[in-house]
């Protein structure tokens, strides 16, 4: 028999009910925590999910603006920033482009300009680190904003890498419900931003390929219209060339300049752009080291103020940037290629760089190519007037000399005084004839550019000098003074007046002799006067004329003189 206490009985179930109550309470608490943290994890699973897709959308398109675009996008999207920006670093540590998000045209318009990499966000070009702000206006770097900015406050910054190198900076602001970036959103910025850098490194060589593509395309296009073409390209008509040049360039202004045969500077005989009338035709002189280093074929150089180059007034902002690129191959020099972009526009990309001088070289080898071409022609074309001029002075002229003579020698078979008479005018005419065919002959053995003869320049020259004196200067001429080229031939006929002229005004003189000499492959001019002489201390502007252009053709002059002794100037330059 068992005897149980009731009492006993209902202390013990209320101790039970205590500990099933305890029990309920820790489960409550377990599933409350659960489903918190399982709250966490599925937003962690969602921007996981988020930055995934990002770095798939950074993949889509190869453009480099599109992907830029793209990781302001994203990067907004995922970390729930109104605001977003993308500065690329340029040269001199500057922002070269900043894409934004989050502003409109219209707003971007009344703010003005973009930024240029100054206050805050120059924290991040010169110090590369991620950098988080609860209010961006109270940073100790921070320089206000422009009118009509909108106001930001929670700033989030991260570096964009390519490699080792900084390719630029990702800026958001204004997180979404007023809050601050967390640790877990600059995880995910310094995430995206490394995604970004392998996306923009891509784009950069794509675009890089693409551009190389196009400027060989153009370089084998203006190739093939400069040899297709009939048109002497050595004296102008290069708009065309220069069009293509500025097209891929992305540039504002394009000039191409020639070697000015007449002086020292260049003339522009290509031009495109909107202002090329106000270059085309235009002499400019380009007196930097750097240009005249390039203009001989050295390599491509950037000029950061074009209008002190051009000689024009930046309006606008252009000319801003200047590039300039030797026309220049296998030792033959054309001129330069000058390329011109605004101020406000980005500077020229190594790519441009490199292959401005690979279509400079192809404009330079088409030139050269069409100069041979034209030589060659010319040479069929002469050698032929050889021909002709050889068989009208061996054949024609002899038998014509031959008939004059045997014409001649009937004299002695008569004296009627009107016989002799005409064959006196037989024999005049004949001689005439003769004349007239020598004169054929040499202008058939003269260049197609010259109207006159060098050698009857020389003695047009000579006598026309000689009309305000009581004498006649002495002119002789020794060796193919005809052959002289053109521009050699224009400063031959140049130091023929000019030292003549000299001599007649300060001489005093009474005799004056003139040689002109082709010997051993130099042309050479001797003036002699018995006139009064001078010091050679002496200022004398005449003279130093002449030696500048000797100096100019590389080749030299020599003034001898004296006091009551007279003068001699001996002029010469290789040919």
């Amino acid at each position: 028999m068992y005897v149980v206490s009731i009492g006993g009985l209902m202390e013990s179930v209320d101790e039970s009910r205590e500990t099933m109550g305890s029990g309920i309470t820790k489960v409550e608490d377990l599933l409350k925590d659960f489903v918190s943290h399982g709250g966490e994890l599925l937003q962690s699973r969602e921007r996981m999910a988020g930055l995934l897709e990002a770095v798939v959308a950074l993949a889509e398109d190869l453009s480099l603006d599109a992907v830029l675009e793209r990781v302001v996008q994203s990067a907004c999207h995922l970390l729930r920033a109104r605001y977003g920006a993308l500065g690329v670093m340029g040269e001199n540590q500057t922002l070269s482009h900043f894409i934004t998000v989050g502003i409109d045209e219209e707003l971007a318009a009344k703010i003005g300009l973009v930024p240029s990499g100054k206050g805050v966000l120059g924290v991040l070009v010169t110090t590369p680190q991620p950098l988080r702000l609860h209010d961006l206006g109270r940073h100790p770097e921070a320089v206000g904003f422009p009118e009509h900015h909108p106001p930001m406050r929670s700033f989030l910054g991260v570096p964009i890498r390519v490699r080792d190198t900084v390719f630029g900076n990702l800026y958001l602001t204004e997180k979404e419900g007023g809050g601050d970036f967390s640790d877990e959103d600059e995880g995910l910025a310094m995430a995206l931003a490394a995604a970004a850098g392998v996306a923009i490194e891509n784009a950069k060589m794509y675009d890089d390929s693409r551009r190389r593509a196009r400027w060989l395309e153009a370089c084998m296009d203006v190739a093939g219209l400069m040899l297709g073409d009939d048109r002497d390209y050595s004296t102008g008509g290069l708009d065309p060339i220069a069009a293509r040049a500025l097209q891929e360039s992305e540039s504002e202004l394009a000039l191409i300049v020639a070697p000015d045969a007449s002086g020292p500077g260049f003339t522009v005989a290509g031009a495109a752009g909107e202002r090329a009338k106000d270059f085309s035709g235009r002499s400019l002189i380009l007196d930097s080291p750097e240009l005249q280093e390039v203009s001989a074929g050295g390599e491509p150089v950037i000029v950061e103020d074009a209008a002190a180059v051009l000689g024009g007034v930046d309006h606008d902002g252009c000319p801003g940037t200047l590039l300039a690129v030797a026309l220049s191959t296998q030792g033959a020099h054309h001129g330069l290629l000058l390329l011109a972009r605004c101020s406000s526009a980005r500077h020229y990309a190594r790519t441009d760089i490199e292959m401005g001088a690979v279509f400079g070289s192809h404009v330079a080898l088409a030139l050269e190519l069409a100069r041979v071409h034209r030589l060659r022609e010319e040479l069929l074309v002469f050698t032929d007037r050889d021909r002709i001029a050889r068989d009208l002075h061996d054949l024609v002229i002899q038998r014509l000399f031959a008939a004059g003579l045997s014409v001649q020698s009937l004299t002695r078979f008569t004296k009627d005084e009107l016989a002799t008479e005409r064959i006196r005018n037989i024999t005049g005419e004949l001689d005439e004839a003769i004349r007239s065919l020598r004169d054929t002959i040499y202008s058939l053995r003269s260049s197609s550019g010259e109207t006159e003869l060098l050698s009857g320049r020389i003695r047009r020259v000579t006598r026309s000098s000689a009309k305000s004196m009581a004498f006649t200067p002495r002119l002789t001429l020794t060796g193919p003074v005809d052959a002289v080229t053109p521009d050699k031939a224009d400063n031959v006929v140049a130091v023929v007046s000019e030292g003549l002229s000299n001599a007649i005004r300060h001489s005093g003189a009474d005799a004056i002799s003139v040689s002109v000499a082709v010997i051993k492959g130099k042309v050479t001019v001797v003036i002699t006067d018995n006139g009064s002489g001078f010091d050679a201390s002496q200022e004398r502007n005449g003279l130093a004329n002449l030696e500048d252009r000797a100096r100019m053709l590389e080749g030299e002059c020599t003034i001898t003189t004296a006091p009551n002794a007279g003068t001699s100037v001996e002029w010469s330059v290789p040919l």
